[in-house]
């Protein structure tokens, strides 16, 4: 039995019509998603399941009923007591939605307030349950901070906790993980998922169809306000028999990760960072921002500050001007950073084998003494490193072999950030090729944001999202790597992509 149906919707705004004739159902546990570019009307069509279309919109119906209540002719007096109570919504834009003055508790708790009739102290217990169950980290705390303290990641975990206070039968979605970098964009999608398997009927808006076949049961495809094609998810993945439908599902599988994801939170601002050695100027006046999730190249030839800028960021230099902002995680920590460098047979001591080098990196990290060898055999099967090579000394590996175990050792303290300079130039190609794709691998896996310093400008296009070109010191050119190397505006750039090619 439906929770939502809704039948021959129709909206229009100064005679224009916007949504036309839309009908589905969507069941308990079941989650529908509504698919289509900016303008389809998809977000117009969520806003009618919530009575907040404009005050000018003209919306008709043959059927619009919430959780068997019929809400077509609702008064605004009348929507209130069914937001949040049998229809709740999580938004776009969660630091919009959150109100600025009021701590994420009573954000959080307002539906308890509305809906409810639980006592101060029940309230406050119901919100820290509501917290935890989105998995946000040491809820009592993260209820008293204000939505600027939090990560974008928790801030849509906070949204969620809000809509689901007043356990409503429907949850509208609306693009809830477009601003959100792509390992924090799975957590949101696997929690929506999670919350459509316990029962509520859920209804997720997107454009992008990545973030669709995590979490749909079935799909509707609109476009100019209609719904052209609908179907399990699997009916429109395997055999979508529209055209238009086809290039949104190519798009979403070859786009770029900044276009499919959106931008993420920023990790690290650079503002006007300078560094001199002897009275020479090595970096001059460096501002740039590292994307979480991201790879972020740095280009430039040999003396153009590259590995200088890379060491003050690791922490190994201090600028003698400008700043290096690091900002908090998503759990409200640090952001720890390791450093993998060019010459792994002169970073390892070559007396240790690789596997007291690795315990060595443990023990750092506080990991249990007890717990070492087995962490030592993890790390070496994720770099794809035979177990019986940790018993060899640095010199006894090839150079493959120990840019892998360099790897390994900078895993070993769980780093967020990974600063990678020059890691495969002294590699030959075949071997370049499986490094490299082995770096993305562990990205994906673990989440981690990169820093990848090189002169080829070949490996730094496959591997890069952003990229600074260095000249002299001075960041000549910067931006979305696919952009900066198709139309290079600076001589320089230019340079060095002829030279390349």
């Amino acid at each position: 039995m439906s929770v939502l149906t809704v039948r021959d919707l129709s909206i229009s705004i100064g005679g224009r019509l916007l949504v036309d004739g839309v009908s589905f159902e969507v069941a308990p546990g079941e989650c529908v998603a509504i698919v289509g570019e900016s303008g389809a009307g998809k977000s117009l069509t969520a806003a009618a399941l919530m009575g907040l279309t404009p005050n000018e919109a003209r919306v008709t119906s043959s059927a619009l009923d919430v959780d068997g209540v019929d809400v077509r002719r609702f008064s605004q007096s009348q929507w209130r007591r069914v937001r949040g109570n049998r229809i709740g919504l999580v938004s776009q834009d969660a630091l919009v939605s959150l109100d600025p003055l009021r701590r994420i508790g009573a954000e959080v708790a307002e539906p308890l307030v509305i809906h409810g009739d639980l006592s101060r102290a029940q309230r406050r217990e119901r919100t820290h349950e509501l917290l935890e169950s989105v998995a946000m980290p040491t809820p009592s705390r993260r209820a008293e901070q204000y939505p600027h303290e939090l990560s974008g990641g928790l801030r849509q975990r906070a949204l969620i906790a809000s809509a689901l206070a007043g356990e409503p039968a429907v949850l509208v979605a609306d693009e809830p993980t477009t601003a959100l970098d792509a390992t924090v964009q799975a957590h949101v999608l696997a929690l929506l998922r999670d919350i459509a398997d316990a029962g509520t009927a859920v209804v997720f808006i997107s454009h992008d169809f990545a973030a669709v076949r995590r979490v749909a049961d079935r799909v509707l495809v609109m476009r100019a306000g209609r719904v052209i094609e609908q179907g399990t998810m699997a009916e429109i993945l395997d055999a979508p028999t529209e055209k238009y439908t086809r290039e949104l599902i190519a798009a979403s599988a070859h786009a770029p990760r900044a276009d499919r994801y959106g931008l993420g939170d920023a990790v690290l601002t650079g503002i006007g960072v300078s560094k001199t050695f002897g009275g020479v100027s090595a970096v001059t006046d460096a501002s740039f921002t590292l994307l979480q999730g991201q790879t972020l190249g740095i280009v430039g030839e040999s003396g153009s500050g590259k590995t200088t800028l890379a060491r003050m960021i690791v922490g190994a230099e201090r600028p003698d001007a400008g700043d290096l902002r690091w900002h908090a995680t998503e759990h409200g920590r640090q952001h720890r950073i390791q450093l993998v460098h060019q010459n792994p047979l002169g970073a390892f001591d070559p007396r240790w084998t690789i596997a007291r080098s690795l315990r060595e990196a443990l023990a750092a990290g506080e990991v249990p003494r007890t717990h070492r060898s087995a962490r030592v055999a993890a790390l070496m099967a994720e770099v794809d490193l035979a177990p019986e090579l940790a018993r060899r000394r640095p010199a006894q590996l090839s150079g493959g072999q120990r840019q892998r175990a360099a790897i390994a050792r900078a895993l070993a303290a769980e780093p967020d950030v990974l600063v990678l300079d020059e890691p495969v130039s002294a590699l030959d190609p075949s071997v370049r090729e499986k490094v490299l794709q082995l770096l993305g691998r562990l990205q994906h896996d673990r989440g981690l944001t990169m820093i990848f310093v090189s002169h080829d400008l070949g490996v730094v296009a496959a591997v890069s999202d952003d990229v600074l070109v260095m000249q002299d010191g001075v960041i000549v050119e910067q931006g979305p790597v696919a952009a900066v190397f198709a139309a290079p505006q600076h001589p320089f750039t230019q340079e060095l992509l002829a030279a390349g090619h």
